[in-house]
C-alpha cells in the first residue's frame, strides 16, 4: 500500500474528516471540496451522495426542511474492482493512488504507533462472524472488517483481515446501528 493512501485512512480515522468535511457538513460544501460529479440516492427524508470511495449521508426531518449531516463511509472494499474512478479527483491529487486492499493490521498497527488504537466491538448480528467491528474512542470512527470468508455474506475479492469499511459519525447520537 502506498504512503500516502495509508495517510488518507489515518487521517479520518483520527480526525473524523475527509479533505476537512466534517460528517455533518452541507451537500453543498461537500460539492466544493469533492466535485459535483456523483451519484445521488434521495428520498423524501434521507440523501447520500456517492463519490466512488467516499459516501456522504444526510437526513432531515421534513420534505422542506434543511438537510442535516449523518455519516460518511468510505467504501474501502470497492477499490478490490481496481477501478480507478473511485478516487479520481480531491482524493487523488492530495493522496495518490490507492492500494485495491487495506488491511487491518497494518492500520491498527499505525495507529497504535500515533497513540490512537483501536477498540474492538461487540459482534453485531447478523454480520458475525463474518465481519468484526472497531471503533476509535476520539473520533468514533468505527472500522469494519472481513473476519471470515462466507460465500453469499462477504466479498469474494477480499480475504479476512481487509478493511471492509470505515464509518465517521456526525456525532455521537448519531452513529445508530453498524452496518458493514
Amino acid at each position: 500500500m502506498t504512503p500516502y493512501s495509508l495517510a488518507f485512512y489515518l487521517d479520518a480515522l483520527t480526525t473524523g474528516t475527509v479533505l476537512g468535511l466534517r460528517p455533518d457538513d452541507s451537500p453543498e460544501r461537500v460539492a466544493e471540496v469533492l466535485g459535483t460529479e456523483y451519484g445521488e440516492n434521495s428520498r423524501r427524508d434521507t440523501m447520500w451522495r456517492d463519490y466512488g470511495l467516499v459516501e456522504f449521508h444526510w437526513h432531515r426531518h421534513h420534505p422542506a426542511g434543511p438537510w442535516s449531516g449523518h455519516h460518511v463511509s468510505l467504501q474501502v472494499h470497492r477499490l478490490a474492482h481496481r477501478a480507478r474512478a473511485l478516487t479520481d479527483g480531491a482524493l487523488r491529487a492530495r493522496y495518490g493512488r490507492f492500494a485495491p486492499r487495506l488491511r487491518f493490521d497494518k492500520l491498527h498497527r499505525l495507529l497504535e504507533r500515533r497513540g490512537a488504537p483501536l477498540m474492538r466491538l461487540p459482534e453485531v448480528p447478523p454480520y458475525a462472524p463474518y465481519f468484526r467491528m472497531h471503533e476509535h474512542p476520539a473520533s468514533r470512527a468505527v472500522v469494519t472488517v472481513v473476519s471470515t470468508y462466507g460465500e453469499y455474506s462477504t466479498p469474494r475479492n477480499l480475504r479476512p483481515g481487509d478493511v471492509y469499511a470505515i464509518r465517521l459519525p456526525a456525532t455521537d447520537g448519531a452513529r445508530g446501528a453498524r452496518t458493514p
